[in-house]
């Protein structure tokens, strides 16, 4: 006896989910809730990108658990929910909705399971996804060590890492922003 077909889960499905998930390969994967240290460096970057958004006039930044919504990708995956993002639109018309783009810009910060062989995969993978789904810039942050890798999507294999003493940027794709590293990590 076989088991039944399992139904894939939509977009329309993640809307009803309580907390933190991402929709990938017609299944919803629930995200745990962040720890103090990672959620403190990802609120710290998402009110920087707040200042300059409405500095500038242009664009939006988000905190963390905001929904992305993207076209199926290759893995599977068709959202996003970074600890922090940047985007220029477009934007929903129902505010209430997610946005249907890539952010231009995303912050994933790691927690203390984010860390050896398999998360680094999984790391990777993921900014594949980014990059993919149209996304420029990709920051991996790393509470532990206090450094930012930031990612390209036109060398993703080859990052610039920013450690303490040194600005931060996130260079083509939110121009002329910049954070310093010791602001990021208390």
């Amino acid at each position: 006896m076989s088991a039944a077909p399992r139904i894939a889960k939509t977009l329309d499905d993640l809307y009803r989910v309580d907390g933190k998930a991402e929709l990938i390969a017609g299944r919803i994967v629930h995200l745990m809730p962040t720890d103090r240290k990672p959620h403190r460096v990802a609120f710290k970057i998402a009110r920087s990108l707040d200042d300059y958004a409405e500095a500038t006039g242009q664009g939006e930044a988000y905190g963390d658990n905001m929904g992305f919504a993207v076209r199926k990708l290759s893995s599977g995956r068709e959202s996003f929910s970074p600890a922090a993002a940047y985007s220029f639109g477009p934007f929903p018309v129902d505010g209430m909705r997610f946005i249907k783009a890539a952010p231009v810009f995303a912050v994933e910060v790691r927690s203390e399971n984010d860390y050896g062989t398999a998360a680094e995969a999984a790391q990777a993978a993921k900014r594949a996804d980014y990059f993919e789904a149209g996304t420029l810039v990709v920051w991996d942050v790393d509470p532990i060590a206090a450094r930012v890798r930031k990612y390209e999507n036109t060398s993703p294999n080859q990052p610039t890492v920013f450690a303490r003493g040194q600005e931060a940027d996130a260079e083509p794709a939110v121009p002329g922003w910049r954070l310093a590293v010791d602001r990021v990590f208390p």
